[in-house]
């Protein structure tokens, strides 16, 4: 056996000198032009060479994304919730998966697009520092730790664990000190201690990057004065040579352009270029790359530099299958066309149980036994709420309203969309407003001459086909989609618009035409890359409606939407609760409001992020007219992070945060409400009282502002803590206790249902400048059946007692700690009475 082993080690060596020595020679080969080519995000075909055309960026995120029909996850926030890295690594199995076979599609021999590769740039660990940061939901939360296990997890599972032969491969974002605000975010300079740079804001990528990231992506802004992306202390010093990473760091896209055209760090493109490659960066998304030409000729970079970073991606191109030389197949694991397939349905349904945390429950109003619920919120019927950002194309997804009337049956469930977002930001036209549905008739061209292939009943105009079909049978391209029917205005009337997702690979988006009455109200060419066309107004009462939309491009999708006056609304979901026992008001936030350098006009909104963290007016005034009817109000709350309910959350008779839930959040929901399910999820950021807790946005500080941010530094009390979740057993914590190396702790469900235990292992370490009052250190899920206990053992690693000085050096701190297994973060980072003592020497602990 083992000659065997040394013939196979000596076999595989011969084959990696043998594909190093093939790329040495292509690139020998190459032209100086060609190999600029290669280097960009786009990097285009060399046909003497047999190198296809490859579009580095594709997106991962929670799903295969903008590539057409996928599994779509929980957004990342969703998945921090789980608490559940080994779920988290089923995940990215799934995602890995998904990506190859939608890159086998097309095969090696072809040339690859955008989206259309094998080069994911996921995950996101960058730290949610702060609530009102629109992108936070790509996150896993503001814990370096709990981001560091969950983004290590997803990579194992995205890449498999032939490491030579990744399935796939991911890149970690956004290197560093990356979490807004998004307005700025091109020239934003990050003021950052050493300390908190090597105690929060560094740890995650360490982690991930050692778990075996293929790649890692450098951000827009700089820290202390210096671009990310040329950066050579940041990229050089700690990730290439202390950390020991091999793989390849991508600029994000137009990142390196920003260093001399937002940072102003050089005056020209080319010197922007020579700094971000002699820093490290080996691709640019972007085209500010070209300018190494006039680097090389300024004799700014030499062309060994330009080499090595060109071998590093060709040889990570050879990995994922490519033969270097022609654009033919190597052994390459195929998988099958399976992007529907039952079993990842049931992974993302799990994923979304277990993403659901149960803020309150005092009355044990859930699991919900009414015989008539009334569904009432801006967020019950909405597509954009179950995908989030980043996400790939859901398909036959149920929104929660569709969900609970699968479930109890449609004549249990009254539904009222009760009120909008925020103020100025237009709705979806809900069904109630449409009599009898929409008739939807699909074309096969791009025209509307010939007979439809499909005629359909829609119950309103909210779809998205990114790279889909609008029904089977039809090209994902090059149709077009007729919508008309009976449009029902309330008093005041009503600003109808047509919002047509975002084009990424076109220059304007699909033409639209909306007539109402017969009279063309609204007619876009296509010819722009407006979000959206405001029409006339259209009076109270009843009107026909049609809308045309010719699909040429690749937008993601279509909504008719409006915005009317609020009485009206709110008065209609009254009136739907007066048919009812008890509300279920969907509220929160949504992509359209939050996210990526969004275009949003609303009070409490700014670019994607907010200004404030309290529900938005509209909804404040809906829930609060909801709450006299003296009828019990449960909330579900769908957002990106922590929204402040304010004196709401006391009298709500329930609150369950969903967040984005992926293509069976609908479903999930409604087995969580009904008690089908547990509500399995626990806060991966603290939820404050009010914006007032919070300090200054753009402040990156963390431990010396206003009593400090995330539940590692504040010091005040929050409104649910880190960690926090309730299920529907009643489990007991033992007092911890050390047992050898690690610590113990005894946990008893005393409740009358089967629960799962989230047990959170928190270390408090000796006070010191800069150093976190409390680290997690542990997380394990539990299942407990009715009276039963159970022993749980942590085992603590050394590292989990290392801090970075003032300096930002990280060591070994000695002293007297802290350890308590606790059910959630302890309010202010105190330890609680009980916790383990122990001291740390210079040995093990």
């Amino acid at each position: 056996m083992k000659a065997y082993v040394f013939v196979l080690l000596l076999v595989m060596m011969g084959s990696l000198r043998a594909r190093a020595d093939t790329i040495d020679d292509l690139v020998a080969r190459m032209s100086v032009d060609e190999k600029i080519g290669q280097v960009q995000s786009s990097a285009p075909a060399i046909p003497r060479l047999g190198v296809a055309a490859y579009d580095w960026w594709s997106e991962g995120l929670h799903g295969a994304a903008r590539n057409g029909a996928a599994t779509v996850f929980p957004q990342a926030i969703g998945l921090a919730a789980t608490f559940d890295p080994a779920l988290v690594t089923q995940i990215g199995q799934d995602i890995g998966a998904e990506a190859r076979e939608k890159f086998m599609v097309t095969g090696w021999h072809a040339d690859h697009g955008r989206f259309d590769g094998l080069t994911l740039w996921s995950p996101n660990v960058n730290i949610f520092r702060d609530p009102r940061w629109g992108r936070g939901q790509e996150t896993y939360g503001e814990d370096p730790w709990l981001a560091g296990e969950l983004g290590a997890a997803f990579v194992s599972g995205m890449q498999g664990q032939d490491v030579a032969r990744p399935v796939a491969a991911a890149a970690v974002k956004h290197f560093v000190a990356h979490s807004g605000p998004e307005p700025g975010r091109d020239s934003f300079d990050v003021d950052l201690a050493p300390s908190d740079l090597g105690n929060t804001y560094l740890r995650a990528f360490h982690r991930v990057t050692g778990a075996g990231s293929a790649g890692l992506m450098c951000s827009y802004n700089a820290v202390n004065g210096t671009p990310n992306c040329a950066n050579p202390k940041l990229l050089h010093d700690v990730v290439r040579k202390q950390w020991g990473f091999g793989g390849y760091i991508v600029a994000d896209c137009d990142a390196v352009m920003d260093i001399t055209a937002f940072h102003h760090a050089v005056p020209t493109m080319a010197q922007a270029s020579a700094a971000a490659l002699k820093a490290g960066v080996d691709l640019d998304c972007g085209a500010a790359y070209a300018a190494l030409k006039e680097a090389l000729r300024e004799k700014l970079v030499t062309e060994a530099d330009l080499d090595r970073s060109l071998k590093r991606l060709l040889r990570l191109r050879a990995a994922l299958g490519w033969t270097p030389g022609r654009a033919s197949v190597a052994e390459v694991p195929v998988f099958p066309k399976d992007t529907r397939s039952a079993e990842r349905h049931a992974l993302a349904l799990k994923a979304a149980e277990e993403s659901l945390v149960l803020l309150s429950n005092p009355k044990g109003t859930l699991p919900i036994s009414t015989q008539k619920i009334a569904v009432i919120g801006p967020d019950a019927d909405s597509l954009p709420v179950l995908e989030g950002n980043y996400h790939g194309t859901v398909q036959d997804a149920d929104t929660p309203l569709l969900a609970l009337r699968h479930a109890i049956g449609a004549q249990r469930v009254v539904y009222a969309p009760g009120s909008v977002l925020a103020s100025h930001v237009p709705q979806t036209v809900p069904e109630t407003a449409l009599v009898g549905g929409m008739l939807e008739a699909v074309f096969a061209h791009d025209d509307f001459a010939s007979a439809p292939v499909v005629l359909q009943s829609a119950r309103l105009v909210d779809v998205d086909w990114d790279r889909a079909p609008p029904a089977p049978g039809v090209a994902t391209s090059h149709f077009s989609v007729r919508w008309s029917g009976v449009l029902s205005v309330p008093e005041g009337g009503a600003q109808l618009s047509v919002h047509v997702e975002r084009c990424f690979d076109c220059a304007g988006h699909d033409p639209v035409r909306l007539e109402v009455d017969g009279r063309t109200v609204l007619t876009h060419a296509g010819d722009s890359q407006s979000d959206m066309v405001m029409a006339e107004p259209v009076a109270a009462g009843r009107h026909w409606v049609r809308l045309d939309v010719v699909h040429t491009g690749q937008d993601g999708g279509v909504r008719m939407q409006w915005q009317v006056e609020a009485v009206p609304q709110r008065r209609e979901a009254l009136a739907a609760l007066a048919q009812a026992d008890m509300a279920i008001a969907f509220l929160g936030l949504s992509p359209e409001v939050e996210g990526e350098a969004l275009s949003v006009h609303a009070p409490g909104f700014l670019g994607g992020d907010r200004t404030e963290i309290e529900l938005p007016e509209p909804q404040r005034a809906l829930l609060d007219a909801l709450m006299e009817t003296g009828k019990p109000v449960v909330v579900v709350l769908h957002s990106g992070g922590a929204v402040a309910l304010g004196p709401a959350r006391e009298r709500a008779a329930a609150v369950l945060a969903a967040w984005y839930p992926g293509e069976a959040g609908g479903e999930a929901i409604a087995n969580v409400l009904l008690g089908q399910a547990e509500p399995g999820g626990r806060l991966p950021v603290t939820f404050y009282h009010a914006t007032d807790d919070l300090p200054p946005f753009a402040d990156y500080a963390l431990s010396d502002m206003l009593g400090g941010r995330t539940y590692r530094y504040f010091s005040g009390k929050p409104d649910a803590p880190f960690g926090y979740g309730l299920g529907y057993g009643d489990v007991v914590f033992g007092q911890t206790h050390r047992a050898g190396k690690g610590f113990e702790v005894t946990l008893q469900n005393r409740g009358r249902r089967a629960t799962t235990a989230v047990p959170e292992l928190y270390i408090f370490p000796p006070g010191g400048e800069g150093r976190p009052g409390v680290e997690l250190g542990g997380v394990q899920r539990v299942p407990l059946r009715v009276g039963e206990s159970r022993v749980v053992r942590f085992d603590v690693l050394p590292e989990a007692f290392s801090f970075a000085d003032v300096q930002g050096v990280m060591h070994r701190v000695t002293g007297t700690y802290q350890v308590a297994v606790l059910p959630a973060a302890p309010v202010a980072g105190k330890p609680p009475s009980g916790a383990a003592t122990f001291s740390v020497g210079m040995g093990a602990p």
